[in-house]
């Protein structure tokens, strides 16, 4: 017999976990869960339209397991589905860059957001979807890596000239500003220390770069045996040595200075006579990683005096004595968490955290030298 058909409208299908209808804050939990899911393929698909060749077809599978996810949520809304959340303002944030720019900065916030997954603990998602998140991070992880590379070199000595500045003028600041000095000697403290600190900061950035790519270049095998094959002698056949002294096995060598000597019939893999693709990758990517000495340098220089510069600003529009300090303090400690915000936002950590442990090494080494121009203060009579 069939059953008379019911006014209410169905619920969705029951689970081994849920014999019943779900309930309120569930509905609410999964309606979120939904938003977020729909959101992240479409970040995905933002960024792969972005992209070009392997990335591109690996954001793609990326968003379509995203939709995967989603559809288990419209599964166990049923009607209730269509009452679509808004995604987390976190969400939003990441499809607002991703449209824009889509930069490795997008792929690093989404590396700690994948990280950051409910599933695990979360008894209406599947063992899968909480699988398929963790290797998310993994695949996010891996396509960061090559921006990571290129950024590392000037990115490193852009945000390690900007706290340099920050941090060592603010002590400097406060620590000429705590002998009880007029005001005028404490901004021309402030400007002196910029500049010498700039100066210094992108003269020994230029020579760590310029010195370790020297010591990169002399490493690298030179084209010295195509010049000199035809003297060798060929009974103490020295090309040998030098191709096993870069590593290669026994028969290899003897391939490569058959070859090297013109004995191209030798019974040997032709494939041998190539370098190792990615043998020359990683000596690219050495280099990218480095960056340039002139690009080191000006980064430096720059970054340097603009983080520098904010300690002297409140000197700059008239301020005078501890007020001028406080705000010096208070600029300083946004720039300080704003720089390790983007450090931590970069290699995939918690921002706050960096921010927090930049502030905290900012304003030590403050207390500190004002504690020491206590000491010295000049107006004590």
């Amino acid at each position: 017999m069939t059953p008379a058909p019911s006014a209410d409208p169905p619920a969705p299908q029951d689970g081994p976990d849920h014999p019943g209808p779900p309930q309120r804050g569930q509905i609410r939990r999964w309606r979120k869960y939904l938003a977020d899911e729909r959101a992240e393929a479409r970040i995905y698909r933002l960024l792969a339209a972005r992209s070009t060749g392997r990335e591109q077809e690996i954001l793609h599978q990326v968003a379509e397991a995203e939709q995967r996810h989603a559809e288990h949520w419209v599964g166990l809304l049923g009607p209730h589905a269509e009452a679509e959340a808004r995604p987390s303002l976190y969400s939003r944030l990441l499809i607002f860059l991703a449209t824009h720019f889509g930069s490795v900065f997008v792929l690093a916030l989404l590396q700690r957001a994948e990280s950051r997954s409910p599933y695990e603990r979360e008894q209406d998602a599947s063992d899968a979807m909480a699988a398929d998140e963790a290797v998310h991070e993994e695949i996010i992880r891996a396509l960061a890596t090559e921006g990571r590379h290129r950024l590392s070199g000037n990115f490193r000595a852009a945000v390690f000239g900007a706290n340099d500045g920050l941090v060592s003028n603010l002590a400097l600041v406060m620590g000429v500003g705590a002998t009880g000095t007029s005001p005028g000697m404490v901004l021309f403290a402030g400007v002196a220390g910029l500049l010498a600190g700039a100066l210094s900061m992108g003269a020994g950035e230029f020579v760590s770069v310029r010195s370790q790519r020297e010591l990169l270049d002399a490493s690298q095998p030179t084209q010295v045996t195509l010049h000199v094959a035809p003297n060798l002698d060929l009974d103490a056949n020295e090309l040998v040595l030098v191709y096993r002294a870069r590593g290669m096995s026994e028969e290899a060598a003897e391939h490569r200075a058959a070859e090297r000597l013109g004995f191209f019939d030798c019974d040997c893999d032709p494939s041998r006579s190539f370098q190792d693709p990615a043998e020359d990758q990683s000596e690219q990517r050495s280099h990218v990683a480095l960056g340039t000495d002139l690009g080191a340098a000006a980064s430096s220089f720059c970054f340097f005096a603009s983080g520098a510069v904010i300690p002297i600003l409140p000197y700059l529009v008239g301020l005078t004595g501890v007020p001028a300090m406080v705000a010096g303090l208070v600029l300083v400690g946004i720039a300080l968490l704003v720089t390790g915000g983007l450090v931590g936002l970069l290699s995939g950590a918690s921002p706050w955290r960096r921010g927090l442990r930049q502030l905290a090494i900012g304003y030590g080494a403050a207390l500190a030298t004002y504690a020491l121009g206590l000491l010295f203060n000049t107006s004590v009579a």
